[in-house]
């Protein structure tokens, strides 16, 4: 039976229908905030990637912050992921949560995966077949990760790298969001902004459910001022920075760096 490897950091619903039968394909739903239950549907017996809860520091302040090398490790083993598995991630808008897992495993070391673009509604468009969640479990996988500490950054970081001038701040939230136009989503979350940043709304690099084309992505980048700075990508709370980042990794930018707690948690630590 064959095998799967990635040499892109996404892959059309096309591609996938056409590989679904890999002996190491592992497709994984992210959803955020999924009720699984007999209504919920899913493409290709795809497994659920909690990101809120098992895939998240439960005891951090904010949400969806990044997880230690153990959890990350144990939770992925439990959804039977293995050295050689080539992973392929989705959700159910498009092109939203399902970036935050692509670069979670860059991150902790894994590199064989990539996004579906699209997603759940560009699968379901193009009339490939989608089945019902039911309960699971799976033989325990033998993942082995380690933890990459230059894609992500902390709080502390932050403030050394608004201080630098090879850093280039990268805003995904929408222009009203940025220009403080508007209140944040989060309870009690101040208006704001990173100072030193610009504004690329995640938005702006979709046509409907996926990602642009390469050369209009390409485009959108250089309007921003890059030159030879590393990209550091913030949002509201982690999830769609990734977006861009991943858009980034596809124009074939280097050095490339996310915010974890974002605006939340800049916003709550800053006055």
């Amino acid at each position: 039976m064959k095998t799967v490897q990635m040499n892109c950091p996404i892959v059309s619903v096309d591609w996938l229908f056409e590989n679904k039968d890999a002996s190491n394909l592992i497709v994984l739903d992210a959803t955020i905030n999924k009720v699984i239950g007999s209504d919920s549907i899913r493409l290709l017996n795809a497994r659920f990637f909690d990101i809120k809860k098992k895939f998240s520091d439960v005891s951090a302040p904010f949400p969806s912050t990044l997880p230690s090398i153990e959890q990350f490790q144990d939770e992925a083993q439990n959804l039977g992921i293995n050295k050689e598995s080539c992973i392929v991630v989705y959700d159910d808008k498009g092109i939203y949560s399902s970036a935050r897992v692509w670069w979670l495993f860059k991150v902790f070391g894994f590199y064989n995966v990539a996004v579906l673009d699209g997603g759940l509604p560009e699968w379901t468009l193009k009339g490939y077949s989608v089945n019902a969640y039911k309960e699971e479990t799976y033989q325990k996988g033998n993942i082995s990760v380690n933890f990459n500490s230059q894609l992500m950054t902390n709080f502390e970081g932050l403030n050394q790298f608004i201080k630098d001038e090879n850093v280039l701040i990268v805003d995904a939230r929408s222009e009203a969001r940025f220009k403080c136009l508007v209140d944040e989503p989060r309870a009690g979350l101040r208006r704001g902004t990173i100072p030193n940043s610009k504004n690329l709304p995640f938005t702006d690099l979709l046509n409907g459910n996926t990602l642009k084309p390469i050369k209009e992505l390409s485009e959108i980048f250089s309007n921003l001022g890059i030159e030879n700075r590393t990209m550091l990508f913030s949002c509201g709370s982690g999830i769609t920075a990734c977006v861009v980042a991943l858009a980034a990794t596809l124009c074939n930018y280097k050095n490339l760096i996310v915010y974890d707690g974002s605006w939340t948690e800049y916003g709550s630590l800053t006055e």
